[in-house]
């Protein structure tokens, strides 16, 4: 049942949602109380994606906020999303941002930097944008330490034999690379920090909509036998934590990284 390892692509805005949209703003709640930055500053959302962490981003007070993002399915559903807020959406890439320097007073990269063909450039590219004295920052899920949020059902897949599917950069979601890409971009006051995150579901069956909910996963699922298929969701749920009423929660572990434009 191995076969070669498959990169994770997210093209489709609503599928993303599903599946990580309650992750992503869990995640993004702790990482802006972490940077602290007040509001009414000017925001470059690098990765922007379906505009979950753009939607933070205005409800913490930001003047306006410009995003990016390679895939132009993840870009309409954001364009929804967003319609009549103060964002400009753009289709480009992370290595050569549509900005001027110093553009912005702060950008971030919400679970992207993983993805970025050329994270170096992907950094070196967000200083460039941000203005002497503001902050650049990303946030990641820690593939490395099983902190992605299906571990659950991929750790069973791979039991199975299966290769689940990794960002290509899998391996920089950690503190230490993290910091040392932000140092090699010139950034000061470079910081980390780690965020543990539980999200809850009403039940098991919750749950496992919402991690087998990505289009790559329901081909793989519809292609088990029904016994095969039971069994996997038992060992899935048997991994969950048992919460009050029959709920459950499960975990996951993002690593994050800030630093400073220097003056």
């Amino acid at each position: 049942m191995s076969g070669q390892q498959q990169q994770i692509q997210f093209d489709d805005g609503a599928a993303y949602e599903r599946l990580m949209g309650g992750w992503s703003r869990l995640a993004g709640e702790v990482f802006l109380d972490w940077l602290g930055l007040p509001a009414g500053l000017r925001w470059a959302d690098i990765g922007c994606g379906n505009g979950a962490f753009t939607e933070l981003l205005l409800a913490r007070g930001a003047a306006g906020v410009e995003g990016i993002d390679p895939s132009e399915g993840q870009l309409a559903y954001a364009r929804t999303r967003l319609a009549g807020r103060p964002v400009g959406l753009h289709a480009g890439s992370a290595e050569a941002l549509p900005f001027p320097d110093a553009a912005f007073d702060a950008a971030a990269m919400a679970l992207v930097i993983f993805f970025v063909p050329d994270p170096a450039r992907g950094v070196a590219e967000m200083a460039r944008v941000v203005r002497p004295g503001g902050t650049v920052a990303a946030y990641a899920w820690n593939f490395p330490a099983g902190g992605f949020p299906i571990e659950p059902l991929q750790a069973e897949l791979r039991a199975l034999g299966h290769r689940p599917a990794v960002p290509p950069h899998a391996d920089i979601a950690r503190p230490e690379p993290l910091a040392a890409l932000w140092r090699a971009a010139g950034l000061e006051a470079v910081e980390t920090r780690e965020i543990p995150v539980r999200n809850r579901f009403a039940d098991a069956e919750a749950a496992w909509d919402s991690l087998t909910s990505s289009p790559r996963v329901q081909a793989l699922l519809a292609g088990m036998e029904p016994a095969a298929l039971a069994g996997l969701r038992a060992r899935v749920a048997a991994r969950l934590a048992a919460e009050a009423g029959g709920a459950v929660s499960s975990t996951a572990l993002a690593a994050a990284v800030r630093g400073r434009v220097p003056a």
